[in-house]
């Protein structure tokens, strides 16, 4: 790699690991290498192997480099082929956070697999936790397993620890199903600059979900008259 390249890819590291909250020294041990090292990587002045990178990637929880096209790509799927087998795949720190609040829409049972430990996780099931969701770390810490209540008691939830997550405006779609009328806290999370919730909420009112955002919480009502449109063929 060029000179230009290793500073532009250090800078890169240095930005992903300032807004994961670590210090190099922290990020030099979950890589198993120096705080030396990793000053010199963030300056450019270490060659660096794709391998680390992604190494490095993964501990930040972050993408550091993409190689080939990154414009929008599209698949044409041929069916009638059934498949079979399995697949390791890698952890992903947003689709773990879906599927947390996704798991209300379970009446029963839900078991996680290879959950990340991270702070968002924690501050989602601090939330679940609150509401009357019953979860526990099993298989030596590596699955979460989450078992909702009958009735879900939102008015007990913890709405300082919902205040720290801009994830908490997922529990809006499964909570439609379950409720007519309810009311969750503001997201909030990291300031990452104006992030409108807007997106979210005009997706959802195709499902009769009206929400009003006032005194800090979004209230919420369902129309269970609406229906989105069946697609077409």
């Amino acid at each position: 790699m060029t000179d230009d390249y290793l500073s532009r890819i250090g800078k890169l590291i240095r930005d992903a690991r300032q807004h994961r909250g670590w210090t190099q020294s922290q990020l030099a041990e979950a890589l198993g290498t120096s705080q030396s090292a990793v000053n010199r990587i963030e300056r450019g002045n270490q060659n660096i192997s794709l391998e680390m990178i992604a190494r490095i990637g993964e501990a930040l929880d972050s993408e550091i480099v993409s190689l080939g096209y990154a414009g929008p790509m599209h698949l044409r799927v041929v069916g009638g082929r059934r498949l079979s087998g399995a697949i390791d795949v890698k952890t992903s720190k947003n689709a773990c956070v879906a599927l947390l609040c996704a798991t209300l829409l379970n009446a029963g049972r839900t078991t996680l697999r290879r959950v990340a430990r991270i702070e968002e996780v924690y501050r989602i099931l601090e939330v679940l936790g609150s509401i009357g969701v019953r979860t526990r770390w099993i298989n030596d810490g590596a699955d979460l397993e989450i078992v909702p209540p009958a009735e879900l008691d939102l008015e007990a939830m913890d709405t300082e620890a919902a205040r720290r997550t801009r994830s908490v405006i997922m529990f809006l779609g499964p909570l439609l199903h379950r409720m007519d009328r309810f009311r969750i806290p503001y997201a909030g999370g990291c300031d990452l600059g104006t992030r409108t919730v807007q997106p979210h909420m005009t997706a959802l009112r195709h499902f009769g979900l009206e929400v009003t955002a006032t005194d800090g919480m979004y209230h919420s009502h369902v129309d269970r008259s609406v229906a989105p449109p069946a697609p077409s063929c």
